[in-house]
């Protein structure tokens, strides 16, 4: 025991210096936190930042990255706008179809109204006598017969309308040919008058199918320049929440992100603009 004693002693005041030189150490440290904890925190809080920042060779990663994606999505969305653009020519040939024969119906009720004019005032003159036997008004009736299955092949009155007068349903065949003839020019200005609102309707829907289809065209073609060409724009970067609070957080210097634009059309877009 005296050896062990006489080995170990010796050691026990070296042995207090080094553990109250740790203890000093520790309040130092202690204390340096409670008097200004904010320097010590963004240090540590530095620190973490520059191990969670990307290195730069991520950075270029990513970037190519990105490049890639954008491109295959321009390439997706450019072939998306060649058949749009497609869709566009054929609705605006639609439309200028339709706008003919709107044109040409509108035409073909003029002169129907100009004939209803000019038998109108036909009309209203003395009509010539004839004599009133079974003949006049059988030459009557094949008259209004033929008249009408003339109109029906010009295909101005319908077959049912033909059929009304061959069977005498509403029409009276001994009357005037003067007098049927207005009644007939009458019913197939109707018929040219239906006909023309009807196309009338129809260009006006092909015009905003075609109007549709122009849009939709010239949006994408604007995706297609976004994705190319996307717009760069500032972002708070990643903040690092210190250990007390959010007093701590700092945001990365020189971050940056790019953003894809999304397009928006604007206006009313004429029709020939596709």
């Amino acid at each position: 025991m005296q050896t062990v004693f006489s080995t170990v002693l010796p050691d026990v005041p070296a042995a207090a210096v080094i553990w109250l030189a740790l203890l000093a150490l520790a309040a130092v440290v202690v204390a340096a936190l409670v008097v200004r904890p904010t320097r010590f925190r963004s240090v540590f809080g530095e620190r973490i930042s520059e191990a969670a920042r990307p290195s730069s060779i991520d950075l270029a990663e990513q970037s190519r990255e990105r490049a890639r994606e954008r491109s295959r999505y321009a390439d997706e969305v450019a072939v998306a706008a060649s058949r749009a653009a497609v869709t566009a020519e054929r609705s605006r040939a639609d439309w200028s179809a339709a706008q003919d024969e709107a044109e040409a119906a509108w035409l073909a009720y003029q002169a129907a109204e100009e004939d209803v004019r000019r038998l109108a005032a036909a009309a209203a003159l003395p009509l010539p006598r004839t004599a009133r036997t079974p003949a006049e008004y059988a030459d009557r009736e094949r008259w209004l017969h033929r008249a009408a299955l003339d109109a029906q092949w010009r295909k101005e009155i319908t077959v049912q309308q033909l059929s009304d007068i061959l069977g005498g349903r509403g029409w009276n065949p001994s009357r005037h040919p003067v007098e049927q003839e207005l009644l007939l020019r009458r019913l197939v200005r109707d018929n040219l008058r239906a006909r023309q609102h009807a196309a009338s309707e129809r260009e006006q829907a092909a015009w905003r199918a075609a109007e549709t289809a122009a849009a939709a065209a010239r949006s994408l073609r604007e995706e297609v320049f976004a994705a190319l060409h996307p717009v760069a724009e500032p972002q708070a970067a990643l903040s690092i929440v210190g250990f007390a609070g959010p007093e701590n957080t700092r945001e990365l210097p020189n971050a940056e992100i790019t953003r894809e634009l999304a397009p928006v059309a604007r206006g009313r877009a004429a029709v020939a603009a596709y």
